[in-house]
């Protein structure tokens, strides 16, 4: 795995790439964590076979904090970061993962990058700002997602919330670096709606390949909402979940996450 840093409107972009030189998938983080949250897949076979790009958010793991926070810090400020990464490095078509947060920055990536070839997301509600109550499940950590200051259990709290147990120092340290005007602005203009209504989003038949997979154990999204949202290209035909898996299938249940993972990128290159 190669790491390096592109200089970008919105500041200074860390950047791991896997080894493999096939089809570019760009990896997109959740809150307050970072690209090597997918060191599974860009260190493993997936990674070793397919161009992994995990591109550390604006304020996040190895990226300098936003030039201009207002600009940076929504959904529609990482999808813009991140259409100009891809474009920086000439991809020109990319397949894309998106967890958590990723998720809703590459749904709204779909109208901004014609390129994109197919998309996984993973704890990630399609909800307009309006439905987050629905689509989010209430709890003691939910409302760390847009708190701005953290103390030292915040930190511990968020980091083994997202990911779970064995606790790894990694999650902790990429949480405690997070500009918490990333989290507190993110989800104040989710909560104003001022992003694209995403359920409608992936109602659309003419998106490219969506597949959602999400744990069964999931502790921040209301898994039985995200059923019922109709989806117009759905990969697989279906919605997986996988056993025993909580916020971050591919980090805690990556037996299980990636021989999915792969057939969806496999289906997808062969497209």
């Amino acid at each position: 795995m190669k790491k390096y840093a592109l200089t970008t409107s919105h500041g200074e972009i860390g950047i791991r790439e896997s080894e493999g030189t096939g089809m570019p998938v760009l990896m997109i983080h959740g809150n307050s964590s970072t690209g090597e949250v997918f060191r599974n897949q860009l260190e493993g076979p997936i990674g070793a076979h397919y161009r992994l790009i995990a591109a550390d958010l604006p304020g996040h793991g190895d990226s300098g904090n936003a030039i201009d926070p207002d600009r940076s810090y929504s959904m529609q400020g990482y999808a813009d970061v991140l259409t100009e990464v891809l474009e920086k490095l000439g991809i020109a078509d990319a397949a894309v993962f998106g967890w958590s947060l990723g998720g809703h920055i590459a749904l709204e990536m779909i109208e901004l990058y014609p390129g994109m070839r197919g998309l996984m997301i993973t704890g990630t509600p399609p909800v307009a700002g309006e439905d987050m109550g629905k689509g989010f499940r209430p709890g003691p950590h939910m409302d760390l997602t847009g708190k701005e200051q953290f103390t030292e259990q915040d930190v511990f709290d968020y980091a083994s919330g997202t990911c779970g147990l064995p606790y790894d120092p990694m999650l902790h340290a990429a949480v405690a670096r997070t500009d918490g005007r990333a989290r507190a602005m993110m989800i104040a203009k989710f909560a104003a709606n001022t992003g694209k209504n995403q359920a409608e989003i992936v109602a659309s038949a003419d998106t490219p390949p969506i597949a959602i997979v999400n744990g069964t154990n999931e502790p921040y999204i209301n898994v039985e909402f995200v059923d019922t949202i109709p989806v117009g290209n759905l990969w697989g035909g279906r919605k997986f979940l996988i056993p025993e898996s909580g916020h971050a299938p591919f980090w805690d249940a990556p037996a299980s996450f990636d021989p999915i993972f792969k057939r969806f990128l496999d289906d997808i290159a062969a497209r």
